[in-house]
């Protein structure tokens, strides 16, 4: 069965922003930074979060140096 593309979800490469010194060397998604801060800060995940951590990491991704 052909899996069915997820609604919002951009297809190919995001776009890459390297942050060297601040991000590991393994990929890090704006939906999951913005998933970690938020848990930090006491903030509950929502039933919708998953969603849009998955939407956000598929336009942006934050690198280290050797990506």
């Amino acid at each position: 069965m052909a899996e069915q593309p997820q609604e919002g979800v951009r297809r190919g490469k995001p776009h890459q922003i390297r942050l060297p010194g601040f991000v590991s060397d393994e990929p890090v998604g704006l939906g999951d930074a913005i998933k970690r801060a938020t848990s930090v800060a006491g903030i509950k995940p929502c039933g919708g979060c998953n969603r849009r951590a998955r939407k956000l990491n598929s336009w942006l991704v934050f690198t280290g140096r050797n990506a």
